[in-house]
């Protein structure tokens, strides 16, 4: 609580509150003489009547941060001064469990530990952990069905929670409607252990449902598509699963109806990944369209969908040509030192402030 916090605080501190349940600390922070950044991560690319309430009820105490940074131009709260404003995109970890380079035997013997791929393992299934040690892959997925990748099986991935926004069933329906009959590719469909997620109550209501939807495809497009339910024993090694399915996939999509940023998406660019993703949400701010992957219009044009994957699918070239280049613009614009850059730009007149004092 308020109280708590600053009980912490000493006057060389800054504080930064994240994302709009924390607004109601910023008054006692700056009651201390302590700087405060209020960042918001969230937005959409309209606001409805329920969003407008919030940002009214709120904007008075969001008001009174030293500074505001949002992800997007478009995500700027209405009421809030413009000069206080700063833009920082979200960025992602390169040397973090999701995100660090894995050799390609290493990436495979991954899924196949974690019962994704079928085989034995030819060489550890081994990331590093954030504190520098080494640490196997032992948690296996549950992938309904029962059935894996066979060993050398192409597929197009989608990683996301089971959430309606993130269309799952679209995903589904998209690639076995206008794709599955055009290649012999397979779908995954990855999102985590629903009961190990305690603030995603509609997850299991979405899970059933994409079941269903698999329950329902014709047999020989059933075989070919997996919806895998990664381990959460261990957040860490969950990441190193992710990192080796995005890696391991010819074709990443992120088909959401809607989103704030979408950082998965710039985690397969970092990996060279050629990426099929909605034009929505920071999405839009992390690819290129025809230069850095593909961008849908309509994120519900299930045809346009299964083209744009199939296009990528059958020009090998110029899916490795939009991966390199995927890399390249992650390099340049959304890896942590940038962030961090930014981050020094916002602070440095803030601390002046203070020092004048």
């Amino acid at each position: 609580n308020a109280q708590a916090l600053v009980a912490a605080l000493s006057e060389d501190d800054v504080v930064v509150l994240h994302d709009p349940q924390t607004a109601g600390l910023i008054p006692a922070v700056r009651e201390r003489g302590v700087p405060v950044v209020w960042r918001c991560h969230i937005g959409a690319d309209a606001d409805d009547d329920r969003v407008l309430a919030a940002q009214k009820f709120l904007v008075d105490f969001v008001c009174q941060a030293d500074a505001l940074v949002f992800s997007r131009e478009d995500y700027i709260w209405h009421g809030v001064d413009h000069d206080h404003v700063t833009i920082i995109k979200p960025t992602i970890d390169a040397f973090s469990p999701k995100n660090q380079d894995l050799e390609a035997a290493t990436a495979r013997a991954i899924l196949q530990a974690a019962g994704l791929r079928t085989g034995r393992p030819a060489s550890a299934p081994a990331f590093r952990r954030m504190d520098g040690t080494t640490e196997d892959v032992t948690h296996r997925a549950t992938v309904h069905g029962g059935g894996g990748l066979g060993p050398d099986d192409r597929f197009v991935l989608q990683v996301s929670r089971w959430d309606a926004l993130k269309d799952p069933l679209g995903v589904i329906r998209g690639f076995a409607e206008h794709a599955a009959a055009h290649t012999d590719a397979h779908l995954v469909y990855a999102g985590p252990a629903v009961e190990a997620v305690a603030d995603d109550p509609e997850g299991a209501a979405v899970l059933r449902d994409a079941r269903q939807a698999w329950d329902d495809l014709p047999s020989g497009v059933r075989e070919r598509v997996h919806l895998a339910l990664l381990p959460m024993d261990d957040l860490e090694e969950n990441a190193a699963i992710v990192n080796a399915l995005q890696r391991e996939a010819s074709v990443v999509v992120q088909k959401s109806l809607a989103e704030g940023f979408g950082l998965t998406v710039a985690e397969a660019m970092w990996k060279a990944r050629p990426v099929v993703a909605s034009r929505v949400g920071g999405i839009q701010d992390q690819i290129e369209h025809g230069d850095s992957g593909v961008l849908l219009d309509d994120a519900r044009d299930l045809a346009a969908y299964g083209e744009a994957v199939l296009g990528l699918l059958h020009d090998e070239a110029l899916a490795a040509a939009l991966g390199h280049a995927a890399r390249e613009r992650v390099r340049d614009h959304f890896l942590g030192s940038e962030s961090l850059l930014h981050y020094l730009d916002l602070l440095q007149p803030l601390l002046a402030r203070r020092d004048r004092r």
